[in-house]
């Protein structure tokens, strides 16, 4: 967490403060403690939150918000400012470096330049490359039919993962109707993510890990919630927010979705490097595998992502072969799982993952390699993510109409 800046912005022009918060909200490495539209009112929550860098748009009133610049310098040395204008006149901001600002950024922003200049901040803050990504790894899992165990995968991925001592690893069950990854790791948790996305802008890091259920391996789990009427009030928008502190704050995140693939699934399979669908070798998995990749590829940048794995191989009966799974699906298999359902079964029942139950079994050592694997390949794709800031674009898929771009 020591990567993440926490900044607090203030603009009495309701449409630009949004607009900026559109692009601080996707950025991975920054983290929106504070929104204030008063000038007068500013220098109480930079006092109360003390945050990283202070966002000031000086264009309302620059005479009370060059007074502002000054007297935060006085007051809040420890808080670096950034401005924000419309004016490109050289005396208005030699005025407002003169004040104390530490950067100035001009209106209409860019997200390259707002990177840019609070890079250059958090560089001058906390050394070389502080204000640099924490290059969260994130993996969504889903499969091609119920009990393909795409659960199974998902809850052993991230407590392999947390076995390393090196990793801050989150696991989010979003199935929020019928999700049992507290099951799988025999855990009885307080919050659940109806609670987290409820209070989404109240949280800070210690907050939020104390909602967070750990289990012995180190994993932290947020459920899904307890009662089924719940799960209709979180929206895209906290979701994202919630996605976006968890990749601040852990290394790794992993998030089992539901089945029904509904745009709060597509908000996960934005935020992840890499999207596993876990299949079976049989006939009505492969159908809808075919039917998800085809739907998918309705969003562009999407199918790029995702990765076929074939759990069970080796099952006794009613299996396709390898290669007529790959000629149908018109892709590879990225990785084979082998059927070892005696091991899954005392898993699954033991509330124990197969790290702690089974560490040598074929099993287990095939997830130990995935997710190695993936890690390793989504460290080299994490320089493009900053470029998927905005939260709308992945929903049209659902009306039908066209294509949607990432990009």
């Amino acid at each position: 967490m020591s990567n993440v800046l926490r900044l607090a912005i203030v603009d009495p022009n309701d449409t630009t403060r949004d607009a900026i918060k559109g692009i601080l909200l996707g950025m991975e490495f920054v983290w929106l403690e504070a929104e204030c539209s008063r000038y007068e009112f500013f220098g109480e929550v930079v006092e109360q939150t003390h945050p990283d860098i202070g966002v000031v748009n000086i264009d309302h009133d620059r005479e009370k918000a060059l007074d502002l610049i000054s007297s935060l310098q006085r007051n809040c040395p420890k808080t670096s400012i950034l401005v924000v204008s419309e004016s490109t006149e050289g005396h208005l901001i030699l005025q407002a470096m003169r004040a104390g600002a530490k950067e100035f950024v001009t209106q209409p922003v860019s997200l390259e330049d707002l990177i840019c200049a609070i890079e250059r901040i958090g560089n001058q803050l906390h050394g070389h490359g502080a204000g640099k990504s924490r290059n969260c790894v994130t993996l969504a899992v889903g499969g091609a039919s119920g009990g393909v165990g795409a659960t199974s995968l998902a809850v052993n991925l991230a407590c392999n993962l947390a076995r390393d001592e090196k990793n801050s690893v989150a696991l989010v069950d979003l199935d929020l109707s019928l999700g049992d990854a507290d099951v799988f790791l025999d855990a009885i948790p307080d919050y659940t993510v109806v609670d987290v996305a409820q209070n989404i802008t109240r949280l800070d890091f210690d907050l939020l890990k104390r909602s967070l259920t750990k289990h012995s391996s180190g994993l932290y789990l947020l459920p899904r919630p307890v009662q089924l009427q719940e799960g209709s009030s979180i929206v895209a928008e906290d979701l994202q927010r919630v996605f976006g502190l968890l990749k601040a704050s852990f290394s790794h995140l992993v998030i089992d979705v539901s089945k029904s693939f509904s745009p709060l699934d597509l908000v996960a399979f934005e935020a992840a490097n890499h999207v596993l669908l876990a299949t079976h070798l049989n006939l009505p998995c492969i159908r809808n595998l075919v039917r998800l990749l085809k739907s998918f590829d309705e969003i562009e940048g999407l199918c790029d992502k995702i990765k076929v794995v074939v759990n069970r191989l080796g099952l006794d009966h009613g299996q396709i072969s390898l290669k007529k799974a790959e000629a149908t699906i018109g892709r590879e298999i990225f990785w084979k799982i082998p059927n070892d359902s005696k091991t899954m079964v005392a898993m699954r029942d033991n509330g124990v993952p197969l790290i702690e139950q089974s560490p040598r079994a074929n099993i287990t050592q095939s997830l130990l390699a995935l997710a190695e694997t993936l890690c390793r390949d989504g460290a080299a794709d994490l320089d493009g993510d900053l470029q998927n800031h905005s939260t709308g674009r992945w929903f049209r898929f659902w009306n039908g109409k066209g294509k949607t771009t990432l990009t």
